[in-house]
Parts: C-alpha cells; structure tokens; sequence
C-alpha cells in the first residue's frame, strides 16, 4: 500500500530525507524519478521510517546538474568535476547519494551529500534539480 503526497512549495512538509539514499534515479517523458531506500516522518509520537519515491514533474533533464568533489571532508583545497544529471546516472549508476542538507525554493531543489559506491571512499556531492511542476511524494505505508 502507498501514500501520496504533493509538496507545497511555499510551507514545509513532515518529511525529511536527511539520512536517506537515493538509490536509483529514472527519467522519461518530463518526468524525474528518485527511488528512496528511507523518508523519515517526525509526528508527535516520535520517528517514522518509509521507503519511497520521490517525483519531479515539468523537468528537463538539461537543466539539472550534480557537482562531484574528490573527497568528502575539506581541508585545504580541494577538486572536482561538473557534469550533467543525465552524465552522472550513466557513469553513476551502481552508486548511491545519501543525503545530507535538502533545500527547496521556487523551482529549485538542491540535495548535497556523500556519493558512496561499493569498493571506494565516499565523496562529496550537490545535486541541483529544476522543475517547474509538482513534487510529489510516494511514501510505502
């Protein structure tokens, strides 16, 4: 059984993915899907734990980005690569993004974390999603 729920960009929404790992990223037709192996719920009556998926509507896919840095904590300076979201899920695609930070503004939604794939340090990454339609969530109940 699931859940649906539409983000309402102007107020804040019970959910948070601090802590969650995006697990696989598709995209067809406009529409930008991010599989979820936790959304965390905070209720009064303490932490909810669900798997899910998150979805992007009105999104091209050209317009999204990830930054990769060589290392995840920063001392000194430090390097990295840009490339595209359409790049990344092509060379990327055994690996996992966990989430740190989320921030969401008017059509923007901008995820930074740890890029973590099997046999190798974890990384730094930003992940910057444009969207002009909804962002809905899909919550396993």
């Amino acid at each position: 059984m699931s859940m649906e729920l539409e983000r309402n960009r102007k107020s804040n929404i019970p959910y948070s993915l601090h802590d969650s790992r995006i697990i696989n990223i598709e995209y067809k037709k406009r529409l930008l899907r991010l599989k979820l192996n936790k959304i965390f719920q905070y209720t009064e009556e303490g932490e909810l734990i669900y798997s899910g998926e998150i979805d992007f509507t009105e999104c091209d896919i050209d317009d999204c980005n990830i930054l990769i840095f060589d290392k995840t904590v920063y001392e000194g300076s430090f390097a990295g690569m840009a490339m595209s979201l359409a790049d990344y899920m092509k060379q990327y695609s055994n690996a996992e993004f966990e989430i740190l930070t989320e921030g969401y503004s008017e059509c923007s939604t901008i995820y930074s974390g740890w890029i973590r794939q099997e046999d190798k340090e974890p990384v730094s990454g930003i992940l910057n999603i444009y969207n002009t339609g909804e962002i809905i969530y899909r919550i396993d109940t």
